[in-house]
């Protein structure tokens, strides 16, 4: 059970517009349908994340924010093409617990201990502890944003990251269960940004942009999981109703997401006074890391998805971009 104390809703001050940053889970590679590794630490790809500026980030004034875990914070060819970004203003550094490749490595390497929230309380405070240092080290720069790896917060994880300083979490996923290999339920989490712990300093929770689109949306939340039956399953319920646009659950990435799913998604929450976080790895700028850039071809198909999604949100929605500190602050302003 996740333990939030103090949690009240968060929301953009009215007649802003809409706002979306950009969060990327910066990591080292490995074969998603292999069993977790302690010796998978290989970082290469943190080099082609320069491309995503070149080509997106720098034309359209977009400041995203690689939460980066210890591979790539301990590994100087990848933290210093990073921090050189970051030093010319043009990213925010976070942090991503990947616990099965962040030490101290206590614990057996399994699904269920790759939720970092399913370890004892001293275990994940130290695993959390000692990568911030190592960013704090390395990038001459204390991390404000953590998000956990597989989105594996626990009854814990609230109270460690507002004891270690952090300002904003990017862990929860609206609408989504991970229950299945032992990760947290966030079916009874909407689409809401919130603050939570220290009353005089609380910390803002910034959901991965996740919701129901469709005729049938508000009834999502009720529907939706019991399309997971068998009958429901063996009927295709998902894709008939998904098809007609009738009920689907989009994640705002370009990770399995088509160009037409991301803009109804940002359609639909663009009047929530909500900001949106548009989340991908950063292996997937590479073929061959993730199962959603194989060939050749895709990454500049990747690109090309991200450019379009964020040039359709800026010139049609009339959104503007913010890093997720800057929403911290925006936020905080409007709270007060």
């Amino acid at each position: 059970m996740l333990n939030w104390s103090n949690r009240t809703p968060a929301c953009l001050p009215t007649g802003h517009p809409p706002v979306m940053c950009v969060i990327v889970d910066t990591e080292e590679e490995f074969d998603w349908s292999q069993p977790f590794a302690r010796t998978n630490t290989n970082t290469s790809a943190v080099a082609a994340q320069v491309l995503a500026h070149e080509r997106i980030y720098d034309h359209l004034g977009i400041v995203p924010t690689y939460v980066v875990d210890w591979p790539v914070a301990t590994t100087p060819a990848a933290y210093n093409t990073l921090r050189e970004i970051m030093e010319d203003g043009r990213c925010e550094i976070g942090a991503h617990l990947h616990p099965w490749v962040s030490p101290p490595f206590i614990e057996e390497v399994c699904a269920r201990n790759s939720y970092a929230g399913n370890l004892p309380r001293e275990l994940e405070f130290e695993k959390i502890r000692q990568l911030t240092n190592a960013i704090a080290d390395n990038f001459q720069r204390r991390p404000q944003v953590f998000k956990a790896g597989r989105y594996g917060l626990g009854p814990n994880t609230a109270t460690i990251i507002e004891q270690l300083g952090y300002k904003v979490d990017a862990s929860v996923v609206p609408h989504t269960t991970f229950m299945a290999d032992g990760g947290p339920d966030f079916t009874a989490y909407a689409n809401q940004a919130f603050w939570f712990g220290n009353h005089s300093a609380p910390l803002l929770a910034l959901p991965v942009t996740t919701d129901y689109c469709g005729a049938m949306r508000r009834l999502g939340p009720r529907m939706y999981p019991k399309l997971d039956s068998t009958l429901a399953r063996m009927a295709r319920a998902k894709g008939v109703l998904a098809r007609g646009h009738l009920l689907e659950r989009i994640r705002l990435t370009p990770e399995g997401c088509t160009l037409d799913e991301i803009k109804r998604l940002m359609l639909t929450l663009q009047d929530q006074r909500q900001p949106l976080t548009l989340t991908y790895h950063s292996p997937s700028l590479v073929p061959g890391h993730t199962p959603y850039v194989r060939s050749s071809q895709d990454p500049e198909n990747f690109l090309k998805k991200i450019e379009l999604a964020c040039r359709y949100f800026q010139e049609h929605l009339g959104g503007v971009f913010m890093s997720a500190t800057q929403i911290q602050l925006k936020m905080l302003a409007s709270k007060k």
